[in-house]
């Protein structure tokens, strides 16, 4: 298996790449109308818990990936086809994030493209980079993030200047309670984006400082859900409660109401373009995390071929996934949010960190 290492910088990139993704675009907590921004909050301080989680379990067997660690905790009879199940989760994913853009190309730039050929073209490209292997896709998020980061900034400048930007949307705080905005937090915006870094169990074995990975995880989570957070806030105080709900895009639909003396317009272009950015180290990273894992559940050690393989595969499943955009996202929030997610990314490490800790604990009781 390749033995490539990657910096703490490189991995902060790729993962805040990954978690920003298409959430950044998406209207999360929208079912908590305009303390939608309260509800990532909670997922955050959720999601450094969770974050924690990961990086105990990571510290007991730290040059060993998610697929090493499984068997050694809970034998190779139980633990297979708990591998095999992280590796169609992280296949299945990747195929919805590719969906996503998708149908976020087809609705805006690419009207008459099929949507097949939009797919087929990005995961050549996804596939074309992860071959250079994890250095290059780090590598990538060095130079992509800042520019990912400073456009965004620019938006949020631009929607200050929206005429229909009110900070009155964002009130009352809590006006109907606690309960909607725990609701849409657990498990939903846990498991979306926050929940996704159960990834970085797969990528802390590439890191070079492994002294650094706490701080470089919690950073990732507290960073993601600064900008989450201040991003939903602009977007309710330019659509309100009720249209950030509706909206499929929301960010992109507050971004098009953008107009400077009537003559700069039409900022959404620069919107998709964050979105490609996002979504191609998210795709990246769920794709090289399930390339790593079948290469080392079958003993390969080139994961060129796999990813190819891969590659083909994820294209036709993100169109199958539902038949039209409206079964897809009932498909994604109702069941893998709810009920899948939780499972991949609460439970089974959960677990696997009580198994450490008791194995650890025992062994320390025999060296005594």
């Amino acid at each position: 298996m390749e033995k490539a290492i990657i910096s703490s910088l490189q991995l902060f990139y790729i993962l805040i790449g990954f978690e920003l993704g298409t959430a950044i675009i998406l209207g999360l907590g929208s079912g908590a109308k305009q303390d939608a921004w309260l509800v990532i909050l909670v997922s955050t301080f959720a999601g450094v818990t969770l974050m924690g989680i990961y990086l105990k379990l990571a510290r007991f067997y730290p040059n060993d990936t998610l697929v090493e660690i499984i068997p050694k905790l809970i034998g190779k009879f139980f633990g297979y086809p708990v591998i095999v199940a992280y590796i169609l989760y992280f296949i299945y994913i990747a195929g919805r994030v590719c969906r996503d853009l998708g149908e976020l190309l087809v609705s805006t730039i690419l009207v008459d493209t099929p949507i097949g050929v939009i797919i087929a073209t990005f995961m050549v490209l996804v596939v074309y980079c992860l071959r250079g292997g994890i250095e290059t896709l780090g590598r990538m998020g060095e130079v992509v993030f800042p520019i990912f980061l400073l456009s965004l900034m620019a938006i949020w400048i631009l929607l200050l200047t929206v005429e229909s930007f009110n900070p009155a949307n964002l009130t009352p705080v809590i006006g109907n309670g606690m309960k909607p905005v725990l609701k849409e937090a657990l498990p939903k915006t846990l498991s979306f984006p926050f929940g996704e870094s159960v990834i970085i169990l797969m990528l802390l074995p590439f890191l070079k400082n492994k002294r650094k990975a706490a701080f470089t995880g919690f950073a990732v989570i507290f960073i993601s859900g600064i900008v989450l957070c201040v991003n939903s806030m602009l977007i309710l105080s330019v659509l309100g409660p009720e249209l950030y709900e509706k909206k499929f895009f929301p960010l992109l639909s507050a971004t098009r109401l953008v107009s400077i003396a009537d003559f700069l317009e039409r900022f959404d272009a620069l919107i998709i373009l964050m979105m490609v950015a996002g979504v191609f180290f998210k795709v990246c990273g769920f794709t090289f995390c399930a390339a790593l894992g079948i290469a080392q559940l079958v003993k390969v050690k080139k994961i060129d071929s796999l990813l190819i393989g891969l590659g083909t595969i994820i294209t036709p499943l993100s169109l199958l996934i539902g038949g039209n955009f409206i079964i897809f996202l009932k498909t994604g929030l109702e069941l893998i949010t709810n009920y899948v997610s939780p499972v991949m990314q609460i439970i089974f490490p959960s677990l696997l960190l009580c198994m450490a800790l008791i194995k650890n604990k025992n062994q320390t009781k025999k060296l005594s």
